[in-house]
C-alpha cells in the first residue's frame, strides 16, 4: 500500500476519500496524528501529516520513529514525502517541483534509527542512495503525466529548525552541495530504508533560500504562502497520477 506524508502546506488531501482514521499505538510514542485512510481514483492510500493535521508540530518534534513505525504496521510498503524547501541552486525557483535524489544531514539530536534495542547486533544500513530509484521514478513519471515540469536530480540539505538559516549557512550548504534546504528530510529517510520501505519525496520549493533571490534581505512568508497555496494544487494532481502508477 502506497503511503503519503503531508508537510507544510499539505495537512490534508482534498482529493482523498476518506473511508476511516486509526489511531495508531506504537513503541516509539504517539505518531503527529492518526492515520487518514482512503481512496484517491479508487487506490487505497494511507495520508499521515506530518506537523500534524493542525500544522502544530515544528520540525525538529515530530515524533519521525512513531510516524514511520505506524505506516509499516499498516502494511505500507512504499511511501512519497511531500516537502517544502527553499531553493539553493538557481534553477529551484519558488513553484518549482523537484525529486531529489541524495541527502546531507546537518540536523541533530533527533531520534534517528530504530537499531537501540538492547543487546541487538548493530546493522549498518546502506544508505549511498537515500531515495529508493523506484520511488522516484514513480514520481517522475506521475510528474509527466500531469503535464508538470519538474527536476529530476537534486541534493537536499536537511537543517535542525525552527528557525530559518542564515545567508552565511546557505553559502555554506551550497558549497557543501546542497540544492535546496529542508527541515523534514532527515532522519525520516533513513528510517523508512531501516524498515524497508520504498521511500521517496516530492519537493515543493517555497521561496528563495535566505541570501538567494529575492530572499536576499529576508524570505516573505505572504509569498511563500502564495505559492503553496497554487502549488499544493498542482502537488494532488500529480499524486492522482502517482496513486494510479503505483497501482499498476
Amino acid at each position: 500500500m502506497l503511503g503519503i506524508i503531508g508537510g507544510s502546506g499539505l495537512t490534508q488531501l482534498a482529493n482523498l476519500e476518506i473511508t476511516h482514521r486509526q489511531v495508531i499505538r506504537t513503541p516509539y510514542g504517539e505518531p503527529s496524528g492518526a492515520l487518514t485512510f482512503g481512496r484517491i481514483n479508487e487506490r487505497n492510500v494511507v495520508f499521515l501529516a506530518r506537523h500534524g493535521y493542525g500544522h502544530t508540530i515544528a520540525p525538529h518534534r515530530v515524533n519521525y520513529r512513531a510516524n514511520l513505525w505506524a505506516l509499516h504496521a499498516q502494511n505500507v510498503t512504499d511511501v512519497v514525502s511531500i516537502a517544502t524547501v527553499g531553493g539553493i541552486a538557481a534553477d529551484l525557483v519558488p513553484g518549482a517541483l523537484v525529486v531529489p535524489d541524495q541527502i546531507i544531514d546537518y540536523t541533530y539530536g533527533r531520534a534517528n534509527t530504530f537499531m537501540e534495542e538492547e543487546g541487538r547486533a548493530v546493522t549498518h544500513i546502506d544508505f549511498t542512495w537515500p531515495y529508493a530509484e523506484r520511488m522516484r521514478q514513480l514520481c517522475i513519471q506521475a510528474l509527466r503525466d500531469a503535464g508538470e515540469p519538474y527536476v529530476a536530480t537534486a541534493t537536499y540539505g536537511a537543517v535542525q529548525g525552527p528557525r530559518l538559516e542564515t545567508a552565511a549557512e546557505i553559502t555554506r550548504m551550497e558549497r557543501d552541495g546542497a540544492s535546496m534546504v529542508g527541515m523534514t528530510g532527515m532522519p525520516e529517510a533513513i528510517l523508512a530504508r531501516e524498515l524497508d520501505m520504498q521511500y521517496a519525496a516530492l519537493c515543493v520549493v517555497a521561496n528563495y533560500a535566505a541570501g538567494r533571490g529575492d530572499s536576499g534581505q529576508c524570505i516573505s512568508y505572504e509569498q511563500v504562502g502564495d505559492v503553496l497555496d497554487s502549488a499544493m494544487v498542482r502537488v494532488r494532481r500529480v499524486l492522482e497520477h502517482l496513486v494510479q502508477l503505483h497501482a499498476d
